[in-house]
């Protein structure tokens, strides 16, 4: 996507607040989890401030999005119901989610297993 094409024309939060819909200018949409969002945060709480540091997430396969907020005309910072909002979704982060967004959450759930993690907060 071109840079205006990356640019969101509507970001919508669902009822049940567990995903974020993105329109686009080409009148397509693209469903995002809030779960992968909040594991796949760029906050450096979550990132790191290099890839090795990057860290696993865990028990949030429940997690919903309280509130989104703009950041310029550039970003939103979402707003999760375990308290974490420290994530600047910049529009480029956005459309990297939205390419990306399966293969990352196969590698998540990946090294979860790998780590005896659980996605859920009871196991």
């Amino acid at each position: 996507m071109s840079d205006t094409a990356s640019t969101p024309t509507e970001i919508r939060v669902s009822k049940d607040r567990k995903t974020l819909t993105i329109g686009y200018v080409a009148g397509e949409t693209h469903d995002l989890a809030a779960e992968l969002l909040r594991v796949e945060s760029p906050s450096a709480e979550v990132q790191g401030h290099d890839p090795s540091q990057k860290k696993l997430v865990p028990g949030k396969k429940e997690v919903t999005i309280s509130g989104i907020e703009p950041v310029g005309n550039y970003a939103i910072r979402i707003i999760f119901d375990d308290g974490h909002d420290t994530g600047i979704f910049s529009w480029a982060v956005l459309d990297k989610l939205v390419r990306e967004g399966d293969a990352l959450f196969a590698a998540y759930c990946e090294a979860m297993r790998e780590n005896s993690l659980s996605r859920s907060l009871n196991l």
